[in-house]
């Protein structure tokens, strides 16, 4: 039986190609994401801005690290909108690319001390580079496996995608951990640092070579053709090219919703969080680290259960469930943290990232992909992800640390931007429709204007 039609076929094998595709890509990303964020933190203060004070030297080497984030959203368009054009498949094989030769190049790269101001404008530059391809990457490789996939297991094959997130994580975790045990301070300024940018290229390798042996997405096929017929049938009517071209701005919002309260708890949780426990709490720097590592591995198990789940029970009643229990366990998740006991701090951290992020994630790819129609769906997956992202990943922090700070060290305010993250997502999904296993053929997106769509059918008729 065919994923959405019985006009094609997929094998068991060509699905397992194009999960493992989307797997590394997003393992990629999520490397690359916390490579940078290390680094940024531990070494390129003194390799890059060494003559500026310590404080500033951080906050221009968190600049650079923002510089991507900001790339990210014009990758998303660019290439969201060629993914759209000329395939999937293409335009993933650039974006890996791009990901990979930045962070590559960024281990190439010459410090302060021997090109002077050359060295942190190459930083950024590489950066913005490394931003562009993954502005689209895993949107588009989610994109693509929902669309290879049956729909009674989309969601369980789909949520395969989000285990390169925790896999990405703890390889980049791996890599810092052996450097930093061994290697003195003066090893890791001189050559050290450059080790983990290294590790990326042979991350690339490895995706491009299995990119090679998948096919274009088989809704893609379909789309080029329905969009000839459609073309066709425009020559003939005005309102058949009036009628044809719908825009679900429900589906958009309704998107945004869902990836803004995932967003938001993953900026805090995975963030924010672990500077609280050891700046106002004053609890060892590892307990934080630790619990992420530990939710990463129990994340293996809480991924495809819940895409599983999703695809039995209906992904809609999904994120209801999950974004309840978690704006309900914000205020106990924030009192055992407060508690300043290290086993409490590390099981409250595991119960609220595998709840309230990496449940959420579990869905996402797959929910977004059936929200939006064909003609458009990788440009507004990749727009909605990185928009919603960009506002609750960028400012969720900042807001928190400010809250705190003005509350004395109260971890009261933490637990209200978790509620408020978590009931977004819930009201995103109690407004919408239940899209499990739409057939990703459709061109138009899933909740339309029902009032238009009846008076453009009326219209048509009265023509005839």
């Amino acid at each position: 039986m065919g994923a959405q039609s019985n006009s094609y076929q997929i094998s068991n094998k060509e699905l397992t190609r194009v999960a493992i595709s989307g797997w590394l890509g997003t393992a990629m990303e999520f490397m690359d994401f916390q490579l940078y964020s290390l680094a940024a933190a531990i070494v390129f203060t003194e390799v890059f801005f060494p003559q500026a004070e310590p404080a500033v030297g951080l906050i221009m080497s968190m600049g650079t690290y923002g510089a991507g984030y900001v790339a990210r959203l014009v990758g998303a368009y660019v290439f969201g909108r060629l993914g759209d054009k000329v395939g999937r498949r293409t335009v993933l094989f650039v974006t890996i690319t791009l990901m990979g030769l930045a962070s590559t190049l960024i281990g190439f790269l010459p410090t302060y001390a021997e090109v002077g101001i050359l060295a942190p404008l190459g930083l950024v530059a590489l950066r913005i580079l490394q931003g562009l391809g993954a502005g689209a990457e895993i949107s588009g490789a989610g994109v693509m496996v929902a669309e290879f996939c049956q729909r009674k297991s989309r969601g369980f094959i789909g949520s395969m995608v989000c285990l390169g997130t925790s896999s990405g994580t703890l390889l980049a975790n791996l890599i810092w951990t052996i450097i930093l045990l061994n290697m003195n301070h003066e090893e890791l300024l001189a050559w050290g640092w450059r080790i983990p940018f290294y590790a990326s290229f042979l991350v690339m390798i490895a995706a491009i070579f299995i990119r090679l042996f998948i096919k274009e997405s088989p809704v893609m096929a379909e789309k080029k053709k329905q969009l000839l017929d459609e073309r066709e049938a425009q020559l003939q009517s005005d309102s058949a090219r009036e009628s044809s071209h719908t825009i679900g701005k429900k589906s958009f919002f309704t998107a945004l919703c869902l990836r803004f309260g995932q967003a938001g708890n993953s900026g805090l949780m995975q963030t924010y969080l672990a500077g609280f426990i050891v700046t106002v709490l004053a609890v060892e720097k590892t307990v934080a680290t630790d619990a992420n590592i530990l939710s990463s591995l129990c994340s293996f198990l809480t991924i495809p259960l819940v895409g599983w789940l999703g695809d039995h029970i209906g992904r809609r009643k999904m994120y209801m469930i999950l974004s309840a229990l978690m704006a309900l366990y914000a205020v106990p998740m924030m009192l055992m943290i407060n508690s300043g006991n290290t086993v409490m701090i590390t099981l409250a951290m595991i119960i609220g990232l595998n709840v309230g992020v990496q449940g959420l994630f579990a869905m996402e790819n797959v929910t977004l992909a059936e929200l939006f129609g064909a003609r458009n769906r990788m440009t507004l997956v990749s727009l909605a992800k990185e928009i919603a992202g960009l506002v609750a990943t960028g400012f969720g922090p900042v807001i928190a640390a400010a809250w705190v700070s003005a509350e004395t060290g109260s971890w009261w305010p933490i637990a209200i931007m978790i509620i408020v993250f978590s009931l977004s997502s819930f009201l995103g999904a109690y407004a919408a429709e239940d899209v499990t296993g739409r057939d990703l053929n459709e061109l138009d997106d899933a909740m339309v204007d029902h009032d238009l769509e009846y008076e453009k059918s009326h219209a048509q008729a009265l023509a005839k």
